[in-house]
């Protein structure tokens, strides 16, 4: 069984152009060539649903991050030219109080893919490995069983043959605070601040002791974590797209174009010897 794996590579094309043509002076990416990139790897994308469907095969992606780092973008980035029968985003709001009473990952796995179905979560059961700890939604019992059940939960589920992968879209506290203080002043992107927002920026420290837990006790070899830069968008976007497609054998696979990802932006986290037992959470 094949699982994933970070290629890195200096075989892009923003190492092979004309450096000026790609970066801006801050360091990031330019648009013009950011929507040309992407626009090669959308071809790739739509080849894959197509596998997926003819094949019935289950993709199941997993978006995590803190507030702002966008998680929401990359899904739509990933969705542009999907078929939207056949792929979908998930983002749960809070557990009502019927399923507080229900077994944790319950409601989770209702929402699998189903033969020839691409399900990206924004956001998923990691909820408790980071903010529900962050303000007291679950107790340390609860977090420390739910270390001691989520490996063996998505080994169950490669096993079955979904195709699983667990992506974390990294940003620092100066690019949070910048975003928050954005998303103040766009009318556009009101909606999503809310006082939780401001609380777990305060928090940061917090959640960096949590992520970096998350990534020791759950970044197994069957279901590694991957960590992205997304303190530049744009790269993070293209850099995951590259990582998905670079780890699944679908037909007609451009492997000029798909040649793995750059080692600035993916860090992988696959070292786990837990044997699905955390006694220490």
């Amino acid at each position: 069984m094949h699982y994933p794996t970070a290629h890195y590579t200096k075989d892009l094309p923003e190492y092979q152009k004309k450096q000026t043509k790609v970066f801006k002076k801050n360091g990031k990416i330019k648009t013009k060539f950011y929507e040309e990139e992407s626009l090669r790897l959308q071809y790739e994308l739509v080849k894959l649903q197509k596998w997926i469907i003819d094949n019935d095969k289950r993709l199941l992606v997993i978006f995590e991050g803190m507030d702002t780092a966008g998680k929401s973008s990359t899904i739509k980035e990933f969705m542009n030219y999907l078929n939207p029968r056949e792929a979908r985003s998930v983002a749960l709001p809070k557990p009502n109080s019927k399923e507080l009473k229900q077994w944790y990952f319950q409601r989770h796995i209702k929402q699998i893919p189903n033969a020839g179905e691409i399900v990206f979560f924004d956001r998923s059961w990691y909820n408790r490995a980071g903010i529900e700890m962050v303000f007291g939604f679950c107790t340390k019992a609860q977090h420390k069983h739910f270390y001691r059940q989520v490996n063996g939960v998505e080994e169950m589920l490669i096993d079955d043959g979904i195709l699983f992968f667990k992506f974390y879209l990294n940003i620092s506290f100066e690019t949070q605070e910048k975003r928050l203080k954005q998303r103040e002043k766009d009318p556009l992107k009101n909606w999503k601040l809310s006082e939780l927002d401001y609380k777990s920026h305060e928090a940061y420290p917090v959640y960096e002791k949590l992520r970096d837990k998350m990534f020791r006790l759950s970044g197994t070899k069957y279901a590694p974590w991957c960590e992205l830069d997304a303190n530049d968008k744009k790269r993070a976007r293209l850099n995951a797209i590259r990582f998905l497609l670079d780890n699944i054998d679908y037909d007609g696979k451009n492997r000029e174009l798909i040649t793995g990802v750059d080692k600035k932006i993916v860090a992988l986290y696959n070292k786990n010897a837990s044997n699905n037992k955390c006694s220490n959470a």
